[in-house]
């Protein structure tokens, strides 16, 4: 069997530092062309940057340990080297234009296979174009899969199941089922059907895996929540999630138009302001733009943070609209009058809006914090984002994994999907996939149709 040699691209390391060490005891080529791609980024304050220089200190512990250049023996069995690329323009100069750095990293990969006939070269690259590049000279190429799930098998949250008249009727009157299903993951919900109904008369329940039996729902009956109402089955099961104290992180991944940031919202209002169960809601998003960017913007952080937090606006606007007003004065009129408004809410502290950029090096205990469009975090951004929980602590990620803005993620790779993948053996941490578009007719059509 051959020995293999895994040549990295540059946004392999950018998107993953540790993957210098993720291909066991075989040969691990860094050609200098990366090298110095990834030092243009190392000032940067960004996650780019913080990699980059992240890169920089793995490279230089292992030059301590001997010559790069020969081969650096890390402690999984395999080699690490940097590639000088001096002859690379002899062997590709007529096959590549040499003056661009992908061909480059490309041209090193090739002289390689050219010069070491007893290895198995493989071009390890994030960029579709750069592995189609090496497969048009007769190079091998792949995709870099170590943190990869199959989306079209992705956990949904829940089940659907039929079940005779007296095991329905024992689920109604004793309100619990035993059970003899199957296997079923952590606060997995389950419908349960009357076979003999031809209405779909059924009970939604939620599996308890500490005593193996599934339970109507608990928290969340039906109620409005500042204004709003489950519409489907599926904000029925996310409410439940979202209102369960036990619960520390919920994800909701669904379409546009599915409802997912407006019911983690109205579910946060309602256990920071009018429950008080946890001190502030926190609001978070990635920031990247859809389109051309609008270029640097003048004023504070919270001026200049205002055009991508625009969506958590508009839904708030919605929930604060739709509030029924309170006569109440002790459970009421939190700010002393009846129409408060999102600015109220803001400059008393129970909502605060955070750019994901300032969120690193924070510890938040006992907040409500959403993270929307998450599906535009990596892996390595989203265990930043759930290590910053403290106690009492709850995380809820939103997002629609086939509306990636982020160059090198995929409905596959991104950190919204790998988490769901991740956490759903946990009792913790709960999930639904939300499939019905409740926004309009007309925002549904366009969900499945492009």
């Amino acid at each position: 069997m051959k020995k293999k040699t895994f040549v990295l691209d540059t946004n392999v390391l950018i998107h993953d530092p540790q993957a210098m060490f993720s291909f066991g005891e075989n040969t691990v080529v860094i050609p200098i062309t990366v090298i110095e791609e990834i030092d243009n980024f190392k000032k940067g304050l960004d996650e780019k940057g913080r990699n980059a220089r992240q890169i920089g200190r793995f490279l230089d512990d292992l030059r301590l340990k001997g010559s790069l250049q020969e081969g650096v023996k890390n402690e999984h069995g395999g080699i690490i080297k940097v590639a000088l690329s001096r002859h690379i323009s002899e062997t590709a100069n007529h096959i590549l234009i040499t003056d661009t750095n992908d061909n480059l990293i490309i041209g090193t990969a090739f002289y390689i296979q050219k010069n070491e006939k007893d290895t198995k070269v493989i071009l390890v690259s994030k960029d579709a174009n750069v592995r189609i590049k090496a497969d048009a000279i007769g190079l091998k190429a792949e995709n870099y899969e170590t943190d990869k799930i199959n989306f079209q098998e992705l956990y949904t949250g829940f089940s659907r199941i039929k079940i005779e008249d007296d095991l329905f009727q024992d689920l109604e009157e004793k309100q619990f089922l035993t059970n003899n299903f199957g296997d079923f993951f952590p606060n997995q919900f389950v419908n349960f059907y009357r076979k003999s109904s031809e209405n779909n008369q059924k009970i939604i329940t939620r599996y308890s895996i500490e005593n193996n039996t599934f339970y109507p729902l608990q928290y969340y009956k039906g109620e409005e929540l500042y204004g709003i109402k489950a519409r489907n089955d599926e904000q029925i099961m996310s409410f439940d999630l979202l209102l369960d104290p036990a619960v520390k992180m919920v994800s909701l991944v669904g379409k546009a138009g599915t409802g997912k940031t407006l019911i983690a919202l109205a579910a946060g209002l309602n256990q920071v302001v009018e429950n008080n169960y946890y001190k502030r809601l926190v609001v978070s998003r990635p920031i990247f733009p859809l389109g051309k960017d609008i270029g640097y913007l003048p004023g504070t952080k919270s001026e200049k943070f205002n055009p991508w937090m625009q969506p958590i606006y508009d839904n708030m606007e919605i929930l604060l609209s739709h509030r029924n007003e309170k006569e109440d004065n002790d459970n009421g009129k939190v700010f002393g009058k009846k129409q408060p408004s999102l600015k109220d809410y803001l400059d008393f502290g129970f909502i605060e809006l955070e750019p994901l950029t300032y969120i690193r090096g924070r510890s938040l205990p006992e907040q409500y914090l959403i993270i929307d469009e998450a599906q535009n975090l990596t892996p390595h951004e989203m265990k930043t984002i759930i290590t910053r929980a403290g106690e009492g602590t709850k995380i809820i990620l939103t997002g629609d994994p086939y509306q990636i803005d982020i160059p090198y993620l995929d409905s596959e790779s991104n950190g919204l999907s790998l988490a769901v993948e991740k956490f759903k053996n946990e009792e913790i941490v709960g999930h639904v996939t939300l499939d019905k578009g409740e926004r309009s007719q007309l925002a549904d059509l366009a969900a499945k149709f492009f």
